[in-house]
């Protein structure tokens, strides 16, 4: 029986990081929920054998049921009857799967009837799914919309909504509007509150949301009459149960076409405020949307792993010139940067969920509890990393995605044109990961400021003290010199202190930064299994030196006068 979590070694390396303990303590509360709930782990070890266990669970639905529906529900998707979504018969039988299996609302606390699980294992879940169907995973990993509800929520809406996530009711983030893409404060769907009815009333238009027909929604609105900006908006929660809101359409889009992208018709749809006023996008969307970022970074390393897979096995069987493609330079030159993308990626976002896990639950202790001052030096120190790791991750890893694909692609041939092989569906599906949830642009423009603070140069030096055995020595004299090089890069950009200059090259300090790190991180992984990893180590840190060289080339010989060039020059009528 095909298994997704058994037959990838790397998520059990993953598992098993060190600081893994330390999570999984804080998370349990040093093992409280044993004397409560039956199925609450004893100690550090009996809950890993519960993550393996569920995972294992996860792997066998997706190897047996999703990725065999995943072609038909490309083709068929989901349908519009009479204002309401019905999904792709297959699809609803994945759901029923998962639903069945008690795997919905991994992360919430048991006392809301969820598994209480880390972000390392819910993550590796999506990954998994991704690597099935990353339509699908777009269903799925909505539920992580109940974290917002978790965190911001009152007592009485989390007892009302998290139970029913858990057992199953799907959930969607309503954020974009026609005239309010990436730029969020312009949102003008209007919230008003009828004070005789003691009731919120949703009147607007909400464009390109996710599973729009979900039962349970999480909707940006403006509360505050009269204002334009970001401090007129308020986050509110619907239930479809309560009617008033229709879908006008399903988009007819490139990939990913298992999940409904609907248009949105609010009517006097009846919502419930979540948390206060005014701090809608200030402070819940930031929250909701880190988290997302973290699902699209688990979903390109699903994609890029399904897409390694796809390459690797038609390049044994396909023979030209008397010979496996798999033989040629070019082709496996292809295959091992697919894999070492991949790998890079994998580490890359196991290292930011570690890091969400750490600030994450010292947060949700702090509600409970003052924090020591140790837990506090803790909670700041992860959340900061966080902060920085999380848009960096999306962007590097989705744009490998979408890299990696594309060379899948071109293994196949003229047959990877052709909708009868895997790789052109994921081509497809690729496409969206580096635009949804934040633009590469986007994520840059976050991830420059933790280039011109030092946040990755700090983490990069902590990566450089950590020990590898002799034989790894010059893969990490190759990582301490292209730290060098994006020092002086960072000099260089920085020292005009022009803002367009440093705009202008905030995607090759920021690209240099990520080499550099996955390069640590899969040195690190090698240093811990030699016979998993070298390759790919070897491999990327060849690769991302010659990304920084040309990163470091291209700026050295420019000039802050120089940006002109790349300005849009208008046509003459």
């Amino acid at each position: 029986m095909a298994n997704f979590f058994t037959d990838t070694p790397q998520f059990k390396h993953y598992l098993h990081h060190p600081l893994m303990k330390r999570i999984v303590e804080l998370r349990e509360r040093n093992y409280i929920d044993k004397d409560r709930y039956d199925y609450a782990p004893l100690d550090f070890e009996d809950a890993l054998d519960s993550y393996e266990k569920v995972l294992e669970v996860v792997g066998e639905i997706c190897g047996e049921i999703i990725e065999p529906n995943a072609e038909e529900v490309d083709k068929t998707g989901p349908t519009l009857h009479n204002g309401h979504v019905q999904y792709a018969p297959q699809t609803q039988e994945n759901l029923d799967a998962l639903i069945k299996a008690e795997l919905m609302g991994m992360t919430l606390p048991r006392r809301y009837s969820g598994l209480n699980f880390s972000m390392v294992p819910y993550m590796m879940s999506a990954d998994i799914v991704s690597r099935a169907d990353a339509s699908f995973q777009n269903i799925w990993m909505l539920q992580d919309c109940g974290e917002t509800i978790y965190e911001f929520a009152s007592e009485e809406q989390k007892n009302k909504y998290l139970p029913r996530i858990v057992k199953g009711e799907t959930m969607s983030m309503d954020l974009t509007e026609p005239d309010a893409g990436s730029d969020l404060q312009s949102v003008m769907l209007k919230a008003t509150y009828n004070e005789a009815e003691n009731q919120w009333y949703l009147n607007g238009v909400k464009r390109f949301i996710t599973n729009g027909d979900s039962h349970i929604h999480l909707v940006l609105a403006r509360s505050e009459e009269g204002t334009k900006d970001a401090r007129g908006l308020s986050m509110f929660i619907y239930d479809k149960n309560n009617g008033g809101v229709t879908v006008r359409r399903i988009e007819n889009k490139m990939g990913i076409k298992g999940a409904p992208t609907c248009e949105l018709v609010f009517k006097n749809a009846k919502a419930e405020l979540v948390g206060s006023r005014r701090l809608g996008l200030i402070k819940y969307v930031m929250s909701l949307m880190n988290g997302a970022r973290l699902g699209i970074m688990a979903q390109s390393v699903g994609i890029s792993e399904a897409a390694y897979r796809e390459a690797y096995n038609y390049a044994i069987e396909r023979r030209q010139f008397g010979k496996v493609i798999i033989e040629f330079p070019a082709v496996y030159e292809m295959i091992a940067n697919i894999r070492a993308k991949t790998d890079a990626s994998r580490s890359f976002l196991y290292e930011t969920c570690r890091f969400v896990d750490m600030y994450k639950t010292l947060e949700d202790i702090s509600r409970e509890r003052k924090l020591t001052p140790e837990e506090r030096d803790e909670l700041k120190y992860y959340s900061r990393l966080a902060d920085a790791f999380t848009p960096l991750g999306k962007a590097m890893s989705s744009e490998f995605a979408n890299q990696n694909t594309y060379d899948a692609v071109q293994v196949h041939g003229g047959s990877g044109y052709m909708k009868d092989y895997k790789c052109e569906r994921l081509y497809r599906d690729a496409r969206i990961t580096n635009i949804y949830e934040g633009t590469t642009q986007l994520q840059v423009v976050a991830a420059i400021r933790h280039v011109t603070t030092g946040t990755y140069l700090q983490r990069i030096k902590e990566y450089e003290a950590m020990p590898v055995i002799p034989e790894l020595e010059p893969l990490k004299r190759s990582l301490s010199r292209m730290t060098q090089m994006y020092e002086k890069l960072v000099e260089l950009v920085t020292s005009p202190k022009d803002e367009e200059y440093l705009d202008f090259h905030a995607r090759r300090l920021v690209e240099s930064a990520g080499h550099i790190i996955m390069g640590y991180l899969l040195l690190q992984d090698t240093n811990k299994n030699p016979q998993l990893f070298r390759h790919s180590a070897e491999v990327y840190i060849h690769y991302g030196q010659v990304e920084v060289i040309k990163n470091y080339n291209f700026v050295t010989k420019s000039r802050i006068e120089d940006i002109g060039y790349y300005k849009p020059v208008i046509p003459a009528e």
